[in-house]
């Protein structure tokens, strides 16, 4: 991934070596390389895999961060802190382009396909998020969401991953399945740490979705059952500017149900994602994948 920059502006290659010094848990890396390796995957061209779509991660919170005026991520700060919106647009499109460029060494036309129809499925959800999904509290909005912003990513590694491997049709269906679910389920977890976690462990402000309009499942709990609350009417009206309103309804949320019923649901996307890996080849690499999905609902950043 750092010798993706050898030929670039120098403030390029500083700017992505400041971005992967930023750490993260590598969890897409991590899911390629697993799941190859289980599967019988060439190393070359796994290695290669992994590394385009931690890339293409990257570049996604490059231009998130941008969105959302984060200057903080993971602790750190983030690339908007430090230089000019046009700066940070094009060190994102420049991620994007090594990722692609990555992708392409896998020397696989369909894999290549699956890349760039992902990357327009996350660059739509974020458009939508930006421009129509703010105060929405419907479930069905929310699961698209979630897909786009998290669970395509990873479904497309475990599928891509197989799909490099001397496997079958079913046995790349069963990998897909598996990255969906845990991504689904991923990405519930970090909407309830959202709530529930410490600024210094999950590096951004605490209730920081809703203070943006966002409303995601413990919020969605909480106003399926509290309909009549001013805070939520006010939140669906539009209001979600009304700083001290949101604070407030961040506080409710943490002390309701939503939180537990939340976690129960991300459980209930684990088990959906274990069915299908039973089905796969022993070994430690199946252990790993197992122990990953359960990690997911157990972490606290």
């Amino acid at each position: 991934m750092h010798r993706q920059a050898d030929d670039a502006h120098p403030e390029l290659r500083a700017a992505l070596d400041h971005l992967l010094a930023a750490g993260g848990k590598r969890i897409r890396p991590t899911l390629s390389l697993l799941t190859g390796r289980m599967l019988g995957a060439p190393r070359d061209r796994l290695v290669i895999l992994a590394a385009a779509v931690e890339l293409l991660h990257t570049a996604t919170l490059v231009h998130d961060d941008l969105i959302d005026g984060a200057l903080l991520r993971r602790g750190n700060p983030t690339m908007n802190a430090q230089w000019s919106p046009p700066a940070t647009v094009l060190t994102g499109d420049f991620v994007f382009a090594r990722a692609a460029k990555l992708a392409a060494e896998t020397d696989h036309l369909p894999l290549m396909k699956l890349f760039a129809e992902t990357l327009a499925t996350i660059v739509n959800g974020e458009l939508t998020q930006l421009l129509s999904a703010r105060g929405l509290t419907n479930r069905e909005d929310y699961y698209k969401r979630i897909h786009a912003k998290t669970a395509s990513l990873l479904e497309m590694t475990t599928r891509a991953a197989a799909m490099i491997s001397p496997v079958g049709e079913a046995e790349t269906e069963s990998m897909r399945v598996y990255g969906y679910n845990l991504g689904m389920a991923f990405q519930i977890v970090d909407d309830v740490l959202d709530f529930t976690g410490e600024q210094a462990e999950v590096g951004k402000p605490v209730g920081s979705d809703l203070l943006q309009g966002l409303v995601t499942l413990p919020a969605i709990y909480y106003a399926e059952t509290h309909p009549d609350d001013p805070d939520i009417i006010c939140l669906t009206s539009g209001c979600y500017s009304e700083h001290e309103r949101m604070e407030r309804l961040v506080h409710a949320v943490r002390k309701s149900d939503g939180v537990k019923k939340s976690l129960e649901e991300a459980r209930g996307f684990i088990e959906k994602a274990l069915a299908p890996l039973a089905g796969m080849p022993g070994g430690v690499e199946h252990e790993a994948l197992a122990s990953l999905a359960r990690y997911t609902v157990s972490r606290r950043s």
